[in-house]
């Protein structure tokens, strides 16, 4: 995945943002509450952070192609960074992103939610 592809598949989630801060890196947030960001690596690769289950931390961080996120992972935080990207992980960077941003929307109130239309204000049964 590049980052015009991480872009694209970012803005596809409800109440989304991206700015570009902290070094040029594409940070994108819900409500305000960062879900993905899209930098470089140390070898000026392509790199994707976000977060992820205590359960999902404790697998990527020990599989190749990810390592914990530098900065976030050593203030004890559970993200994690996708250094392989030559497209062989895009399907699971897909899904890492979506679960990023379920985690991330899930953390807001219910007000917030309805208000951002992440979840239905009227039930329909």
């Amino acid at each position: 995945m590049n980052h015009k592809e991480f872009n694209l598949f970012c803005s596809t989630f409800l109440a989304t943002t991206h700015v570009v801060q902290w070094g040029n890196s594409d940070v994108w947030k819900v409500a305000g509450k960062v879900f993905a960001i899209g930098s470089h690596s140390k070898v000026l690769t392509p790199a994707f952070t976000f977060k992820t289950s205590d359960l999902n931390f404790e697998f990527l961080s020990h599989k190749d192609g990810y390592i914990p996120a530098p900065y976030l992972a050593s203030r004890g935080m559970k993200w994690i960074q996708q250094t392989a990207t030559d497209g062989e992980l895009d399907e699971e960077l897909r899904y890492y992103l979506s679960e990023s941003y379920r985690i991330v929307a899930g953390g807001l109130s219910k007000k917030k939610q309805k208000e951002l239309g992440i979840i239905p204000t009227t039930s329909t049964i």
